[in-house]
């Protein structure tokens, strides 16, 4: 059963423990991009994926995505810069860049997954960032 659908995202009450987790995934390899896709959605969530931050940024949405996951060089924007829209938009949104390219200011991100590294470690930090969430007092 699909319980996201497009067009209900801002109707869907994300407090829910029982509603799937989203993810806004920025990735510029296709390859790479629907890997990381497949696997996190074996695992129960939504993915919402875009080949680069622009695309990403003009559908970001801190009521619909609980966690962003991006690399870093990318052709424009890179996803260092998209991390700090990203925490103006929403600071509570946790930012966790995946990436072969370490950034130069991580002041923004909640976590880097230094690649090569493997996918069960990817959706290891994501559970962490999400659970940490999750604990967060709500103001």
């Amino acid at each position: 059963m699909r319980l996201h659908q497009r067009g209900m995202e801002a109707k869907v009450d994300k407090s829910s423990p029982s509603l799937p987790k989203t993810i806004l995934l920025v990735e510029d390899m296709h390859e790479i991009r629907s890997l990381i896709k497949l696997f996190l959605g074996t695992f129960g969530y939504v993915v919402h994926s875009f080949a680069c931050a622009e695309d990403a940024l003009a559908l970001f949405n801190p009521h619909t995505h609980d966690v962003v996951v991006t690399d870093n060089m990318m052709p424009g924007m890179s996803g260092e810069e998209m991390s700090h829209i990203i925490k103006l938009r929403s600071p509570a949104t946790p930012v966790l860049m995946y990436t072969g390219h370490f950034p130069t200011d991580c002041s923004c991100l909640d976590g880097v997954i230094q690649k090569p590294a493997s996918l069960p470690d990817l959706k290891e930090a994501i559970d962490k960032l999400l659970s940490l969430r999750d604990l967060a007092p709500v103001n």
